[in-house]
């Protein structure tokens, strides 16, 4: 159903491992410190691993064609007998946008945006290329690597210098073929981690409001939904739960929301990203608090900022996803994050100064809550108690803005989903699940006309379904 709240981002435009450990822990140990010591130093260690990305890394990219024969994953159709698919590549060249992420380049509205940044050209612009491309040095570009080829295989799954030889072999485990510098995407922090350094940014590169205004579109991101409409080009099948879990697609929307979270507090305070003359960056604030039209009254008291008229304010939609999870998973965490953002939004009206210490205040909260996230095994009571409280935030209208809107019609579509795959949900509430989303996905189809009032009905609709 996730799919049906996404038709607008597909034109424009779960983690196992974790699970696994924190249940193997759990059986082993009696000792509940001693578990969450051990948890938590697993997931140390793979934060510290996965900080480096591909494009990164020391490995030489060998190119997409090295992983495109009919016997690898180049095959027209699924493989009977096989481990894994083996069409990967196929699904990525036809229908992933990934694929295609060079060539719009070319379009007439990359050369817009070109000229209006005053560059040469965006096929040849570093700055357009680290998102656009696999944009190794060329040192670390094999004899059969083409820029041309986009966000290719090795853009996220690794320079496969060191383990594509093994992994061809089958000889080798998932985990050995990750210590030769296979990128471990099956973990959900690793995958988000990833992901956001082109959804979001980093220090090195961001869609800044310079950027976004030669024309460059808004970004946005979801993790548990773009994995799904990539579109995915793995199967959740026996096999893949037996090498790497099973994963749980609402765990996988908390992880990226976190993440984003973290990594959008990170780039807020990076010296990088400061002052552009008398104006912060913009881009870290709602975009639609400023570009609708002015004839249409749509400000209206929201309690979760508590700002006033006028007032433009940080793009806080992953907070508020977090919210509404917190309050069913850790209420107390919970109570803590709705104060902590409340003093952010009031600084935001003080000084950037004041504005970059509650950020800073903030960030350990969120290292707290991304542990509490990762420790949990989500049930379907869990499911429905999020997506209840989710529609409920909309329905009293702390989804005016549409970017937070937009996310939680993605988290909406999401939980669906994976309450669906539990068997958790009716057949009499799917389809009345399918129809409210479908009402959504009309509503968020056009950013600028977006209409809050159209959104809290459609919400209020799902609350009735869920209750």
């Amino acid at each position: 159903m996730k799919f049906l709240i996404l038709n607008y981002l597909t034109k424009r435009t779960r983690d196992p491992m974790v699970k696994v450990a924190y249940r193997n822990i759990s059986t082993m140990y009696c000792c509940n410190f001693l578990a969450f010591f051990l948890l938590t130093a697993f997931f140390t260690s793979v934060s510290a691993e996965v900080l480096t990305e591909p494009q990164k890394g020391v490995d030489m990219h060998l190119g997409v064609v090295t992983c495109a024969g009919n016997t690898c994953h180049g095959a027209n159709a699924p493989l009977k007998d096989s481990r894994v698919q083996q069409n990967e590549f196929t699904i990525w060249h036809r229908e992933d946008k990934h694929a295609k992420a060079y060539t719009v380049l070319f379009n007439d509205a990359s050369k817009r945006i070109a000229r209006n940044l005053g560059i040469k050209a965006a096929h040849t612009e570093k700055l357009c290329l680290d998102c656009h491309a696999d944009s190794v040095p060329v040192e670390r570009r094999g004899k059969r690597f083409q820029i041309e080829d986009g966000v290719g295989c090795e853009t996220c799954h690794g320079g496969g210098e060191r383990y594509l030889g093994p992994h061809v072999s089958g000889t080798r485990t998932h985990a050995e073929n990750v210590e030769l510098g296979l990128y471990p995407l099956d973990e959900p922090v690793a995958r988000a981690n990833l992901c956001l350094t082109c959804h979001l940014g980093t220090k090195d590169k961001l869609a800044t409001h310079r950027i976004m205004g030669a024309g460059h579109p808004r970004i946005s991101f979801e993790l548990d939904t773009f994995t799904h409409i990539q579109p995915m080009h793995f199967k959740l099948d026996k096999d893949y739960k037996e090498r790497k879990g099973n994963p749980n697609g609402m765990q996988i929307w908390a992880v990226g929301q976190v993440s984003a979270a973290e990594r959008f507090l990170e780039l807020f305070q990076d010296p990088k990203y400061q002052t552009a003359g008398i104006m912060p960056e913009l881009a870290f604030f709602d975009c639609h608090a400023c570009h609708r039209p002015m004839k249409h009254p749509h400000w209206d008291f929201r309690e979760s900022s508590g700002l006033q008229p006028g007032t433009i304010h940080l793009n806080d939609a992953n907070l508020l996803m977090l919210r509404s999870l917190l309050r069913h998973i850790s209420p107390a965490q919970g109570e803590l994050l709705h104060k902590a953002l409340l003093r952010l939004h009031q600084a935001t009206s003080v000084s950037l100064a004041d504005a970059h210490k509650e950020a800073a205040a903030m960030r350990p909260l969120l290292a707290e809550i991304r542990n509490t996230v990762l420790q949990r095994q989500f049930t379907p009571s869990d499911m429905h108690a999020v997506a209840l409280d989710l529609a409920g935030e909309g329905a009293r209208g702390n989804y005016n803005d549409y970017g937070a809107a937009e996310q939680a019609a993605m988290a909406l579509g999401a939980i669906a989903e994976a309450l669906r795959t539990d068997g958790a949900l009716s057949a009499e509430k799917s389809a009345q699940m399918e129809s409210s989303l479908k009402e959504i996905d009309a509503v968020l189809k056009d950013e600028h006309g977006y209409d809050p009032e159209r959104m809290i009905k459609s919400l209020k609709t799902i609350e009735t379904i869920l209750r």
